[in-house]
């Protein structure tokens, strides 16, 4: 399999996706889609640094 061949990473077809010819509402709903998403993104760093914290505690900082 060639670079070509393998689809582009998930936050590019976020932000390099077509969306000229998408009407009003599908771009309203492509923003609820976004900020939800963003939302969970949020969640998962909060929950990363948390266990972090948690470790360093335990076996302090490297």
């Amino acid at each position: 399999m060639q670079d070509d061949d393998l689809p582009p990473p998930p936050i590019l077809s976020l932000t390099k996706a077509e969306i000229e010819d998408l009407s009003v509402p599908e771009l309203e709903e492509r923003i609820v889609a976004l900020e939800a998403e963003i939302v969970r993104v949020r969640d998962v760093i909060a929950t990363k640094q948390d266990s972090k914290s948690a470790a360093e505690a335990v076996f302090g900082k490297s």
